[in-house]
């Protein structure tokens, strides 16, 4: 669902009115994160409930929405503050299968100077 595997994913981490939508969360990744919410950043939200999540990009040709509820669980959230943080493929794909993503580290390999 996530455009591409170099995009950035930012977690808002203080729970948000879930009866916002396109419209509302792309004010508040203004207002309140300071980024720029059609620059191709995932921004994930969450609800006073721990058991929702909204996600918000822009596609190039509108913004996408989508939510998710868990039925017999809870999503791991870090600690509720002001701002976001940052998350990797792999921690935003352990978040949203229901994982606890703190437990998750992405392979990260330097890139070659030349070929060989």
């Amino acid at each position: 669902m996530i455009p591409s595997d170099r995009v950035r994913i930012l977690i808002a981490t203080k729970p948000v009115d879930f009866r916002k939508g396109h419209d509302g969360l792309a004010a508040l990744v203004q207002s309140a994160l300071k980024e720029d919410p059609f620059a191709g950043a995932v921004f994930v939200f969450r609800a006073k409930r721990a058991d929702r999540l909204k996600i918000l990009f822009w596609d190039g040709t509108g913004l996408v929405m989508a939510y998710k509820r868990l039925e017999d669980s809870g999503f791991v959230w870090p600690p509720v503050t002001d701002g976001a943080m940052s998350l990797n493929r792999a921690q935003f794909e352990a978040l949203f299968a229901g994982l606890d993503w703190r437990k998750v580290k992405a392979l990260e390999a330097r890139r070659p100077a030349v070929a060989e």
